[in-house]
């Protein structure tokens, strides 16, 4: 039989036991996401002029840096094709046509007829998810040949993942409103004002942050960042942007940063930046 006396004492210690719970909880849901899995929505593999790292050394890397999965596209194709055809154990890869064969096809590519049917082709191969990432400045983008590649990537329900700037930007919902956009580096440095109002006009457009200028200041983020980021948390996604051999060289110090700033977001939306919005979008 319990003592009288001893039910008050009892009870205070449950309750004391209670709120060091509850005071547990928030700390061990802010902890550090270095075991986050991080999907890599802009990754190139180009094989122009030549792979900076061998198939092999590169999927190390990502084992390495806990990346599970890639938007992956190169310059030309057959860096895409490696990728998926190597069927690596533990990557997820989702594959982009890019509509480049030479880097000068980056100036070119959207009055060139000969794109479209390289796009067709490629698209015949029967597992791309989208096509990109493509430059687009401006008008560039309101050239025939932009939009036939914007119907077909609709009319096959495919993503675009478009390096284009503001004007460029609107041009190709014009194209089409259904057209489901990724936006490369999200305008570079278009204010997050402007970025909020793109989300909210734009439902079917997703910002991709490489390169993103802005979002941190000393390693801390923005509070006009962390606000867009809590207001809209499926609509961002992480990248490398591995263009050059430095960014390859660089790209532990690449997820490092994303990890930084993510840190300091409640644990879901971190958990949809870095891997959520990716499944969301491209599991089939």
């Amino acid at each position: 039989m319990n003592h009288p006396m001893l039910s008050p004492l009892r009870g205070c210690h449950v309750f004391f036991a209670m709120l060091l719970a509850l005071a547990a909880a928030p700390a061990a849901r802010a902890a550090d996401p270095a075991s986050l899995p991080i999907f890599d929505a802009h990754l190139h593999y180009n094989w122009e002029p030549a792979p900076h790292f061998a198939l092999e050394k590169v999927l190390a890397l990502f084992r390495e840096h806990n990346v599970t999965g890639i938007l992956a596209t190169s310059r030309p194709n057959d860096g895409t094709r490696a990728l998926v055809e190597a069927k690596p154990k533990g990557l997820w890869v989702v594959p982009f046509i890019r509509p480049y064969r030479v880097r000068a096809d980056i100036q070119t590519w959207m009055d060139d007829p000969a794109i479209q049917d390289l796009i067709e082709t490629e698209y015949r191969r029967g597992y791309y998810a989208g096509v990109g990432e493509f430059h687009l400045s401006g008008k560039a983008a309101a050239t025939k040949w932009v939009k036939r590649t914007v119907d077909f990537a609709v009319e096959r329900n495919l993503y675009l993942h478009a390096h284009a700037d503001d004007e460029a930007l609107e041009i190709l919902f014009a194209h089409d409103p259904k057209a489901r956009i990724i936006w490369a580096h999200t305008g570079f440095s278009t204010p997050a004002d402007k970025v909020a109002a793109y989300l909210e006009r734009y439902p079917a457009l997703w910002c991709e942050l490489s390169y993103r200028y802005g979002i941190t200041d000393g390693g801390k983020l923005t509070p006009e960042w962390k606000r867009l980021f809590e207001r809209y948390p499926g609509r961002f996604l992480l990248g490398s942007d591995t263009w050059i051999s430095q960014r390859w060289d660089g790209y532990g110090g690449i997820m490092a940063d994303y990890r930084t700033w993510l840190a300091q977001l409640p644990r879901g939306v971190a958990e949809k930046i870095a891997f959520g919005n990716a499944e969301r979008l491209f599991k089939r």
